[in-house]
C-alpha cells in the first residue's frame, strides 16, 4: 500500500468537506454544545445552587453511594461533590458521542457520495486500489472526530478547572481516567463505527440511506459510552485499559474486513446492493 496515494484521497475528502459550510457548521455547533455549552452552564450553576434543598438531596444520594465510588470522589461540600461527579463521570460520555458523530456523519458519505457526485468513476478506473482508497477515506473521516476530541477536550478541561478546580483549591483535570479515556478508548470507539459505516456507505444508493444506516451503527456505541463512563467510577485506569484492549482488537478485525469489502464496481454504483 503507498502511503502518497492513501494521503491524497484523505486530502482530496477533507479539503471538500472544510470548504462546505452548510456541512461543517452543524457539525462545530455540536461539538460547542457539547463540550462548551453544557458544562459552562451546568458547572457554575451547580457550585451557585449549595444551600438548595435539592443539592442537599443530591448530596445524600452521593453519600449512599459505595465506599470505592465515593473516594473517587474529591469536594467538602456537597455542592463540591456534586460538580466534581458531573465534570468526571456523568458527563464523560460526551468525549465519545461528539466524535463518533462527527466521524460516523462525515464517513456516511464518503463512499456514496462518490457516486452522488459523478467522481465514484474516476476513483473506480484510477491506479488507486481498494485499500487505498479506503484507507484514505477512513483517515479523512477520523480526522474530523479526533480534531473535535483534541479542541473540545482541551476547552473542556479549562472550563472544569476553572469552576470546579477553584474550589478544590487547585486544577485537577484531567484525571487519569480522562486520560485513558481520550487517548486509549476514543479512538478505537470511532474505528470500529467507521468500518461499519464505510462499508454500508459503499453498498447504498444515496446518502440519506447512508446517514440512517450510521444512526443505527452508533447508537449502541453511545450506549456503550455510558457503560464507560459507569465503570471508571469504580476503577478509572483499570476499567479504561481493559474496554479500550477488547475495542482496538475488535477495531483492527473490522477495519480488515471492511478493506476487503469496498469493491470498483460499487463505486460506479453498480451491485451496490450486493
Amino acid at each position: 500500500m503507498r502511503r502518497h496515494q492513501v494521503l491524497a484521497v484523505a486530502a482530496a475528502d477533507l479539503k471538500r468537506l472544510f470548504k462546505s459550510r452548510d456541512y461543517i457548521i452543524p457539525l462545530a455547533i455540536l461539538a460547542g454544545l457539547f463540550f462548551v455549552f453544557v458544562p459552562g452552564i451546568m458547572l457554575p450553576l451547580i457550585g451557585a445552587t449549595e444551600r438548595s434543598p435539592l443539592m442537599a438531596q443530591i448530596g445524600d444520594v452521593i453519600g449512599t453511594l459505595p465506599q470505592q465510588i465515593q473516594e473517587n470522589i474529591a469536594g467538602d461540600t456537597p455542592a463540591v461533590r456534586t460538580a466534581y461527579a458531573f465534570a468526571v463521570y456523568l458527563l464523560a460520555p460526551i468525549a465519545i458521542v461528539v466524535p463518533l458523530t462527527i466521524s460516523s456523519a462525515v464517513g456516511a458519505n464518503t463512499m456514496v457520495g462518490e457516486r452522488e457526485r459523478g467522481t465514484g468513476e474516476f476513483l473506480a478506473h484510477s491506479p488507486l486500489t481498494v485499500q487505498e482508497i479506503y484507507m484514505g477515506k477512513l483517515i479523512a473521516s477520523l480526522v474530523p472526530g479526533y480534531l473535535a476530541t483534541a479542541i473540545g477536550f482541551a476547552i473542556y478541561s479549562l472550563i472544569v478547572n476553572l469552576t470546579v478546580g477553584r474550589q478544590l483549591g487547585g486544577w485537577f483535570f484531567p484525571t487519569t481516567g480522562w486520560w485513558y479515556l481520550i487517548l486509549w478508548v476514543v479512538p478505537p470507539f470511532i474505528a470500529i463505527a467507521l468500518a461499519v459505516i464505510l462499508r454500508l456507505s459503499a453498498r447504498v444508493r444515496s446518502a440519506a440511506a447512508a446517514q440512517q444506516a450510521s444512526t443505527l451503527v452508533t447508537l449502541p456505541v453511545i450506549i456503550a459510552s455510558y457503560g464507560i463512563a459507569s465503570g471508571l467510577l469504580y476503577s478509572p485506569a483499570y476499567s479504561a485499559l481493559i474496554v479500550g484492549a477488547i475495542a482496538w482488537i475488535v477495531a483492527i478485525l473490522l477495519l480488515r474486513s471492511g478493506a476487503r469489502a469496498v469493491r470498483r464496481e460499487r463505486l460506479l454504483g453498480v451491485a451496490a446492493d450486493a
